[in-house]
């Protein structure tokens, strides 16, 4: 017996309540918005500049006591949290685990250097069976130039998307295609304002690749509009497009709780180091399956589109809409 998730044949009103959906993504996105300058993000020490160490003890030690140690040394800036597994007992590597962060305070690398030795040797002298899982430093010129780098990536990914669905469709859907992506993104951003949680090189990379599922949802049901636009030239555009997207929704469907199934599990097991880029993953799914039907459509069917597919419209920027790639 065969899985379904949806059934073969559906005919859900997508737009029924089209005006409830894009009004809950604008309060969405202007509360985004306003997390993001009312609390900003937790930035990582790939945006701020300085020093990681995570440690690992075979007992319990009090985060007080990390506290206690590293305030006798002039470190400046520092935090020490707990980090917690949720996977660990399942995977059996249960570990006491704490990540120390300090802020950059000196451009010289071997400063810096000098200090995390410091840091080690001040909790080897205090800390029995202390190990060292990890031990990272970034400049503050460095830094600076990476979040420039990964505002330029994220920027040019969207241009990129809107100059590729402008050639393969009609300008109609290349908007309706960016605001999908613009709202994904602006929403990830949100949630981790919100959450707190930490904002690195890594959540860039998830970002750019929740654009490419979120352009790849919709895509498909674009390329099923435009064949049931040639197909059924009569019908109001309203129900074409909620056609389209039932024909599509088994496909869509699957393909998201699939990939979530890999996504949650590496959340669980993965551990802390890749634990925000598979939340921001993870979010980025069901946000993107989200947008792909209820925010792309629903701009495409206000802007309208050109009906007779089989005329060609130099105008409408149509005149690669054949090509496959």
């Amino acid at each position: 017996m065969r899985l379904k998730l949806v059934p073969t044949e559906t005919k859900i009103d997508f737009f029924l309540r089209s005006k409830l959906t894009i009004g809950l993504s604008v309060v969405l996105i202007v509360a985004s918005v306003v997390a993001f300058f009312a609390m900003g993000l937790n930035y990582g020490i790939d945006f701020r500049g300085g020093s990681v160490i995570r440690t690992a003890t075979p007992a319990p030690v009090e985060v007080s006591l990390y506290r206690q140690v590293l305030s006798g040394l002039e470190l400046g800036d520092f935090s020490v949290t707990e980090v917690v597994d949720p996977g660990a007992d399942l995977t059996d590597t249960n570990r006491n685990s704490t990540m120390i962060r300090i802020e950059q305070t000196s451009d010289n690398p071997e400063t810096q250097n000098d200090l995390i030795a410091e840091v080690k040797s001040a909790l080897d002298s205090e800390i029995d069976g202390i190990s060292y899982l990890q031990t990272d430093s970034v400049g503050a010129k460095v830094s600076g130039e990476l979040v420039q780098a990964g505002v330029i990536a994220v920027v040019l990914a969207v241009f990129a998307v809107l100059f590729y669905i402008w050639l393969r469709f009609e300008w109609q859907f290349s908007l309706g295609a960016v605001a999908a992506l613009v709202h994904d993104v602006i929403l990830t951003i949100g949630v981790f304002a919100v959450l707190q949680i930490e904002f690195n090189l890594s959540i860039i990379a998830a970002i750019l690749t929740i654009v490419g599922y979120s352009l790849n949802d919709t895509v498909v049901v674009f390329d099923r509009v435009r064949e049931n636009l040639r197909r059924y030239k009569a019908r109001p555009l309203m129900e074409v497009l909620n056609l389209s997207i039932n024909e599509t929704l088994a496909r869509t469907m699957m393909t998201s709780v699939t990939t979530l199934l890999a996504l949650v599990a590496l959340y669980v097991l993965g551990g802390d180091v890749i634990r925000g880029f598979t939340f921001a993953m993870i979010w980025g799914v069901i946000v993107g399956t989200y947008s792909s039907i209820f925010i792309a459509s629903p701009i495409l069917l206000r802007l309208g589109v050109k009906r007779d597919w089989d005329k060609d419209n130099g105008a409408a920027g149509t005149q690669y809409a054949d090509i496959d790639a």
